[in-house]
């Protein structure tokens, strides 16, 4: 009698002595995580984070913050001898930065030093600007988006009478009357630049509040939403819980847009005369006490200008990453990611036409060699 063979059972994957990895454990990305990774994808925008940073930490570092001192050696209003014609120090090769990396206007001040507080204050109103404007537009948005009515009405006026009258006019108008009212009261240059982000940011939210209004009507009436209603959840925990966190992306990128748009407009205020004054110094009032020099010595009106430039620019870069960040479904258009597509689309079709023709070919011939019948007879 023969003995029963054994009988191969397979093993499972994890317990084979042969497999030299375990599974790995695959884990979903949050939403945070998915916006960070795009974002730090994006060439573009990491660059200019990198090269805001650099700015903003060149410009803090030098001439310090508060009680803090910098390194620079200079202040902004320090006259001195003008050296060489007040031309720049500045050398790829050692000394490197040297006496006055940037150069020296007429009265032998530091232009590096008048740039960086410039940068500095330009940079604080950019800030507060983003801060106040991306605050009253997302309320003033999320109201009336949500609550309609009345609600909506009342705000949606505010909104369009602020928003026809020429942000310029309006800006320089507040900007004046928080400038006089700060010196009148004997507070110090900082309160100034504050308010005067402050009083540009109450004239910069309409266009905010118009597209979070837009993302509020879309959301409340969605599925999830009716449901959150239905559940018992308050008009307070709806906004904040289920409407706001989805309407963070359009919220970003505006503001972004905002601050690059602020900086420029206090440069404009500045340069007519209607931003920070003397003795203090912002890019835009460099840009005016020097337009003069432009013929003879043209780096006083450069280097302010690269300034507002890098800035206003690394702003909109980070805006639109940002951007494709939140909505993988704005990406800009890439004309090499859709050659690449268009070819592989292209090979697929030859590759798929001859199967096509064979197909058709045998079933031709089938048709041709299966006899028709009439009744009982065969044709």
């Amino acid at each position: 009698m023969s003995q029963p063979q054994p009988i191969d059972v397979p093993q499972p994957v994890d317990q084979n002595p042969e497999a030299g990895e375990k599974p790995q454990d695959v884990r979903g990305k949050s939403q945070g995580q998915l916006v960070r990774q795009r974002f730090f994808g994006n060439t573009g925008a990491v660059v200019s984070l990198v090269v805001l940073l650099f700015i903003v930490v060149l410009s803090v570092s030098s001439l310090g913050i508060g009680p803090i001192p910098g390194w620079w050696k200079w202040s902004p209003d320090a006259t001195g001898t003008v050296i060489d014609g007040g031309r720049p120090t500045l050398s790829l090769l050692p000394p490197g930065l040297g006496e006055h990396p940037f150069g020296q206007d007429n009265l032998g001040r530091d232009l590096f030093a008048m740039a960086m507080q410039g940068t500095q204050y330009s940079l604080v109103v950019m800030i507060v600007v983003g801060l106040v404007a991306g605050i009253v537009g997302t309320v003033v948005g999320g109201l009336s988006g949500y609550f309609r009515g009345w609600t909506e009405a009342v705000l949606m006026r505010l909104t369009d009478v602020i928003i026809i009258i020429p942000l310029v006019i309006l800006a320089a108008l507040l900007g004046r009357l928080a400038i006089s009212w700060v010196r009148a009261h004997g507070l110090p240059t900082f309160a100034t630049v504050i308010a005067l982000g402050l009083l540009i940011g109450l004239a910069s939210w309409p266009p905010l509040a118009r597209l979070v209004r837009g993302e509020f009507l879309t959301l409340r009436e969605r599925e999830f939403v009716d449901a959150a209603r239905l559940a018992g959840a308050s008009s307070g925990r709806i906004i904040f819980k289920h409407i706001l966190p989805n309407t963070v992306g359009v919220i970003t990128v505006n503001i972004t847009l905002l601050m690059s748009s602020a900086i420029l407009l206090e440069t404009a205020l500045s340069y007519l005369g209607l931003g920070i004054q003397a003795p203090d110094w912002s890019l835009g009032r460099l840009i005016s006490e020097n337009q003069t020099a432009f013929a003879t010595r043209p780096w006083l009106f450069w280097w302010p200008g690269v300034f507002i430039v890098a800035i206003a620019l690394t702003i909109n870069f980070i805006g639109d990453g940002l951007r494709d960040a939140f909505d993988p479904r704005q990406r800009k258009f890439n004309p090499k990611r859709a050659r690449e597509i268009g070819s592989g689309r292209d090979e697929h079709a030859r590759d798929a036409v001859p199967a096509t023709m064979a197909t058709a070919s045998s079933s031709s011939d089938g048709d041709a060699a299966t006899p028709v019948t009439d009744g009982g007879g065969t044709r």
